[in-house]
């Protein structure tokens, strides 16, 4: 999976980044489905620059932590995969240090299914939403929210710059038992 791609991993701890974003061909980019919020944003870097596909721009909160990013769904989905573009040497204590990923059905109802601790990274971070169980591959949801609990240096505000949501790709036969992959055999997958 994609997040074995970060320099280096622990259990709940993630040091490093990738320069390019690297997804597996089984993920489809799940964001543009969704209503973005933020909690607060100084004028000009709202939620705009996390979806905006430009690693100059950035959120940049302003106001008491944690700082949300509130991604909503009209209907269930499935999400296995949040990525996130954050640039310690350029943003130092605007960084985020630790993050807390909720999923639930509204705000009244989220709970918390991943907390990670990112050590001065810089680059594309990989954060699966799978849990403990190798049969639990993704989470389903209606929304997901991903707050930042503190920054680097003890900072105050926080920059994420890109904010990436993918999900499984679903079977284009959905009565099928196989998912084929090459035309070759899709195009031979069913008998008149």
């Amino acid at each position: 999976m994609a997040t074995e791609s970060s320099e280096g991993e622990e259990e709940g701890k993630i040091t490093g980044g990738n320069k390019l974003l690297v997804i597996e061909d089984d993920l489809r980019e799940m964001g543009k489905k969704a209503a973005w919020s933020v909690s607060s944003c100084k004028p000009g870097n709202g939620v705009s620059s996390l979806r905006d596909d430009i690693l100059d721009t950035y959120w940049q909160s302003d106001g008491a932590q944690p700082h949300l990013v509130n991604i909503q769904f009209q209907k269930k989905v499935k999400l296995q995969l949040v990525v996130l573009y954050v640039d310690f040497k350029l943003d130092e204590s605007y960084t985020p240090s630790k993050i807390s990923i909720r999923a639930g059905d509204g705000f009244h109802n989220l709970k918390e299914i991943k907390t990670m601790e990112l050590v001065k990274p810089t680059g594309w971070v990989y954060l699966s939403l799978s849990g403990n169980d190798p049969r639990e591959t993704f989470v389903n949801t209606f929304m997901l929210q991903i707050a930042v609990l503190s920054n680097h240096l003890n900072g105050r505000d926080t920059h994420v710059r890109q904010i990436k949501v993918y999900g499984p790709r679903p079977n284009p036969f959905p009565h099928q038992p196989f998912q084929f992959t090459s035309r070759e055999f899709i195009m031979y997958s069913s008998v008149r």
